[in-house]
């Protein structure tokens, strides 16, 4: 059974603004810009890197079933060689469902994470409307923190 000092991804003192200025790939850079101004809109937090490469936004404290336990940002990005990676917070519903519609050209993953190849990929306002109920899902099912 996992605790909280057995997490890899916690938050660091990393200078968010020096990691998105140092990855490599220009559009990837620039994506990543674009989603720094997104997330601090919807969310009206400051950001702050969780582990080496995951741009996070808020902290909730979460405690499975299981007895697992630890700290996670809310919402977050990280922009990956591959794709960009959004952690959107989560939710489900016939609404949800028909925003991912909508966003245009994405993968999902495993617990609430999307992936885009490229922000031009996609409806930057549905993506608002993704990740804003993802935080409202987030805020009803945790005790969430801003900063």
């Amino acid at each position: 059974m996992a605790n909280a000092k057995d997490i890899k991804t916690k938050p660091t003192a990393v200078s968010v603004k020096d990691f998105i200025a140092a990855v490599e790939n220009d559009m990837r850079r620039k994506d990543a810009e674009q989603l720094l101004k997104l997330f601090a809109k919807v969310t009206g937090w400051k950001p702050k890197m969780w582990g080496p490469t995951i741009v996070g936004y808020g902290t909730y404290h979460y405690t499975y079933d299981t007895g697992r336990e630890g700290d996670a940002c809310v919402v977050g990005f990280s922009p990956r060689k591959a794709s960009l990676s959004v952690y959107w917070g989560g939710g489900e519903g016939t609404e949800t469902q028909a925003l991912f519609a909508k966003l245009g050209k994405h993968k999902m993953g495993d617990g609430g994470c999307l992936y885009i190849n490229k922000l031009a990929d996609v409806d930057m306002a549905v993506l608002e409307k993704i990740v804003s109920g993802g935080l409202a899902h987030m805020k009803k099912k945790w005790p969430v923190k801003g900063s």
